[in-house]
């Protein structure tokens, strides 16, 4: 999953991405508004993360201008405590959520994972796909109940895989939401962890599209 966090406090931007790449998501920042609407605008991101008040481009601005272009990426906006108007502000400009500062880490990233499940039509944090099961909140894999160890990468990979279950995804799609801009997209590092990963699951749910890309679906029923 590929995240945006638009936050001009120098100290509590590298926090939030420190966190969010901890859990597992590919981040991107900005520290101002007109870069982070430039971004949002441009870029495929799975959920934004938000301050109202940002330096050249306020966040509600910033906000009406990606829900007038029709952006529709979930949006967890941030705002200071005692200021109910900015929450307010934010819902009216499409916001999904709101922390309001100070807050913990670990609530900011259980909203992130809400509007993620919300957004791709989950209402919990486990997903499944006939024997395999996957748990978002406790980065968790299961076939028939017995935990299978992935990598971070491999984990990521199999997430959003199972986030758009039934869905081809293409090759491209998966480097834009694994792996940052610089990333080399003439490798063939998708190939081999979709390669690991279908081994160590055991089970035919991992699929390739030839000259498509990749799909989790259901194993075939050849009983």
């Amino acid at each position: 999953m590929r995240l945006l966090v638009v936050e001009d406090d120098p100290d509590l931007n590298r926090q939030l991405v420190s966190a969010l790449g901890d859990a597992g998501y590919v981040v991107d920042s900005a520290t101002d508004g007109e870069e982070g609407h430039f971004l949002g605008d441009t870029e495929p991101y799975d959920a934004v993360i938000l301050d109202i008040g940002l330096p050249v481009m306020d966040g509600v601005s910033v906000l009406e201008n990606w829900r007038r272009e029709g952006r529709k990426m979930p949006v967890l906006i941030l705002t200071a405590r005692d200021r109910w108007s900015d929450k307010v502000a934010g819902f009216d400009a499409g916001a999904d959520d709101y922390v309001s500062k100070p807050f913990h880490m670990e609530e900011v990233l259980a909203r992130v994972r809400a509007l993620l499940r919300r957004s791709a039509g989950h209402a919990t944090s486990e997903l499944s796909c006939g024997p395999l099961m996957l748990d978002t909140k406790s980065a968790r894999v299961t076939i028939e109940g017995q935990q299978i160890k992935l990598t971070s990468l491999e984990f990521r990979l199999l997430s959003y895989l199972m986030h758009h279950q039934d869905r081809v995804v293409s090759r491209t799609e998966l480097v834009e939401h694994l792996y940052d801009q610089d990333f080399d997209r003439d490798s063939n590092t998708i190939e081999v962890f979709v390669g690991r990963l279908r081994k160590k699951l055991s089970v035919d749910v991992l699929k390739t599209v030839r000259g498509l890309g990749y799909c989790i679906s259901e194993p075939d029923d050849t009983a």
